[in-house]
């Protein structure tokens, strides 16, 4: 099974930046969809942004236009930019992966705070 960690979250005034990076080992990385999902206090989770294994990305309609997902195979990693921050973006981010069409494998968690 492959593991996860994210890292790259913290705290951010409204309109500012943050990065966030999924490490993942223990699995065949290049050939994965990844994604990234958040979970607000009392919300369900939800799934912010997906890549496959060539590239092609999906964007909630939330964050299109803030939001870029890499991924470099090379490294067994995928990046999260997020970009002009609003406070209805604070959530717990973790990064996954499938396997036939379906989640497999969560990350432990990075908190993003979005607050001035």
């Amino acid at each position: 099974q492959v593991q996860l960690v994210e890292s790259g979250g913290g705290l951010v005034q409204p309109g500012g930046s943050l990065r966030l990076s999924c490490a993942a080992s223990g699995g065949s990385f290049s050939f994965r969809p990844m994604a990234w999902y958040r979970q607000a206090p009392g919300k369900q989770r939800e799934l912010v942004a997906r890549i496959t294994s060539s590239g092609s990305t999906y964007y909630a309609d939330s964050v299109k236009g803030r939001f870029t997902l890499s991924r470099d195979n090379s490294k067994n990693t995928v990046h999260l930019q997020m970009n002009n921050l609003k406070p209805e973006d604070t959530a717990v981010y973790y990064c996954a992966t499938y396997r036939a069409g379906l989640v497999d494998s969560w990350g432990q968690g990075t908190q993003v705070t979005v607050s001035s």
